[in-house]
């Protein structure tokens, strides 16, 4: 599948970013009338791709350690970063004042910020009004409230105390009829940071209603969905996009992705795979993705569900080596994404409409 490179970003960037993409994939944003946004923590950024005049255009904003992504709607998401979590609002009117005119159908803003300290926040996900958050640092699932850093909620059964340690490294998170649902762990352990040691293979699927484990010796697991009647786990240190039997907790692959695969979300018959470089370090050494392959990618690979095969990618070959989070924003094409490293947010006002 041919290349096409992308049209330099705008906003700001301390390092250089360059990236390709598939000649088919500004038509399969346009046609599907989305546009998706991108952590990556690695390189400090919020992501929005976007579709324009037939081509990608991309746009960086800076924030620190960027990692859980939660999109309510087109009115609103959350980002979590290394001690806070910033909630955006859509501004409609300054949208269609932003220039060049016309061309922007969402503009999002940061209106709050709540300080949670650094808790290692993973992914995150609306229930209801409220943001359910992987606290990775004390195992558990937290929410929100102005009097506290974080309310602890749910942990899984075989994690005995709420404490600093990062003991089984919860990571991913699946609300399914608007309840917490499933999460991911790289281990059913009980000690300071004790899954390490058998990263590669200790990785846990758990239903969080029962507590149950429902699979076994998984591999680095992250972004559990349910989706299309079906429940999808990618398996990051093997590089693979996976079913789960909810019956018997079977793992069936549909796809096999040249990269370490963390970032999941789906639209339609697509499901959209953030894919990450590794490095040999004591976090991703040993894994079966680098055995498998020698030239690791970073980007976003767009899978047909059905077929377990390629249709589309995103390239990234400067500036971004590592994905965290990926989500869909529906009925916004072209959004805005105002940080704080740019002038225009000192006098940007958006007041109720007379």
């Amino acid at each position: 599948m041919s290349g096409t490179p992308i049209p330099a970003a705008s906003g700001e960037s301390a390092i250089p970013f360059r990236a390709i993409n598939s000649a088919g994939l500004p038509d399969l944003l346009k046609s599907c009338g989305i546009s998706l946004l991108v952590s990556t923590y690695q390189a400090g950024k919020l992501m929005a791709v976007r579709e324009a005049e037939g081509a990608i255009w991309t746009l960086l904003r800076a924030f620190d350690r960027p990692m859980g992504l939660a999109v309510k709607n087109i009115q609103q998401f959350a980002l979590c970063t290394r001690f806070q979590i910033w909630d955006f609002r859509n501004a409609p009117r300054i949208a269609r004042q932003m220039e060049p005119a016309g061309s922007h159908d969402a503009c999002f803003m940061p209106r709050l910020s709540f300080v949670t300290g650094d808790i290692l926040g993973h992914e995150m996900a609306w229930v209801g009004d409220q943001l359910c958050i992987v606290n990775t640092l004390f195992s558990c699932l937290c929410t929100l409230n102005p009097d506290f850093s974080f309310v602890p909620g749910w942990r899984p059964p075989f994690i005995t105390a709420l404490a600093t340690e990062d003991r089984c490294h919860l990571n991913g998170l699946a609300v399914v009829n608007g309840r917490p649902q499933y999460v991911t762990a790289l281990g059913e352990t009980d000690t300071l940071e004790g899954w390490r040691p058998n990263k590669a293979d200790g990785g846990i699927l758990i239903h969080v209603p029962s507590g149950q484990v429902i699979c076994r010796n998984l591999s680095m697991p992250h972004s559990p969905r349910y989706a299309n009647g079906r429940l999808w786990v990618l398996e990051g240190g093997t590089g693979r996009l996976l079913t789960i039997d909810l019956a018997d907790g079977k793992a069936t692959t549909v796809a096999e992705l040249p990269g370490f695969a963390r970032g999941l979300a789906f639209f339609g018959p697509y499901a959209f795979v953030g894919l990450s470089r590794i490095r040999e370090s004591a976090w991703f050494g040993g894994l079966p993705v680098a055995s498998r392959m020698a030239d690791l990618q970073c980007g976003i690979w767009v899978i047909d569900w059905r077929t377990g095969h390629t249709v589309q990618f995103m390239r990234f070959e400067a500036g971004v080596d590592e994905i965290f989070a990926i989500e869909i924003l529906t009925d916004a094409r072209f959004p805005e994404v105002l940080g704080f490293q740019e002038e225009r947010i000192h006098s940007v006002y958006v007041t109720p409409p007379a």
